[in-house]
């Protein structure tokens, strides 16, 4: 490993001081190194030509990390700067050691599962991209119904009616999808969850799909006309009536030391307090 991508989160008041220590460390170990700086939105992706990146800040500056990581093979060490650090596993005080058996090749590195995901208006290709935790459509406004056709494998499941879907990864099961109600999914289990939010019918309930699938989401006539898609929490892209949402699994993965299934259940016990937390 001979070049080195350092992504501070500008949010994060000790990054910057952190990123100089890791610099310095790297130096020593004959390491080029570079800073990019990351305000939490980001459609630049300068990855390109590194052996490798570290991330300091919280679960977003990981995911930042990832969807421009994957394709390239690029292995991610995510430093936790953040309140919550679900994927950024690695403790700001273990750094050191664990970098330095990182660079070593003593640790290994994990894979985690990406969305693909392609809009279709009027038969063309609009918008494309990727996410590491999940892709929302839903109304741009709060209780406002909306209408959408879903799909398996060009499989009809029928009209869902509801504020809207999130589709997550296993990884993403833990974020937004959790809180509507979705199962949690063990990261190595290669699946969809797709989660309505607050759909009409109660008989719709979360739906845990075979991750070599293609899930079909199309808009359809609905008094909100308003409709907006999130990827990892980004900024919204617009979508409009009979536009076509195609959702695959990326065929590279997310790379990532620190995120051990040690690590996942750890968390689910100290961050989400599952089952009452690690004393219960």
């Amino acid at each position: 490993m001979e070049n080195c991508l350092i992504i501070v989160n500008t949010y994060k008041e000790e990054s910057q001081k952190l990123a100089a220590e890791i610099q310095l460390f790297l130096k020593q170990r004959n390491i080029y190194s570079a800073v990019y700086e990351f305000n939490g939105f980001s459609d630049v992706y300068p990855f390109a030509g590194y052996d490798f990146v570290i991330t300091l800040g919280g679960d977003g500056t990981v995911l930042f990390a990832c969807r421009g990581c994957a394709n390239l093979e690029i292995p991610v060490f995510p430093v936790n700067l953040g309140q919550f650090g679900f994927i950024a596993g690695i403790k700001k005080n273990e750094w050191k050691v664990l970098l330095s058996d990182f660079i070593d090749g003593k640790i290994p590195v994990y894979k985690r599962s990406l969305l693909s995901f392609e809009v279709f208006r009027r038969g063309k290709s609009v918008i494309s991209g990727c996410g590491l935790n999940d892709i929302v459509v839903n109304s741009k406004f709060t209780a406002r119904i909306i209408n959408l056709e879903l799909a398996c494998n060009d499989i009809p499941l029928g009209e869902c009616k509801a504020d809207g879907v999130i589709v997550a990864t296993s990884t993403g099961s833990t974020a937004y999808s959790a809180s509507a109600g979705g199962p949690i999914v063990d990261p190595e289990v290669e699946a969809f969850v797709l989660t309505p939010i607050n759909p009409f019918s109660l008989s719709m309930r979360p739906l845990v799909m075979n991750s070599n699938s293609e899930l079909s989401i199309k808009i359809m006539p609905s008094r909100d006309c308003y409709i907006n898609m999130t990827v990892d929490g980004q900024k919204p892209y617009e979508l409009f009536e009979s536009d076509i949402v195609k959702i695959t699994k990326l065929q590279k993965n997310a790379l990532l030391a620190g995120t051990s299934k040690d690590n996942f259940y750890d968390a689910l016990r100290f961050k989400l307090n599952w089952s009452g937390g690690p004393h219960a």
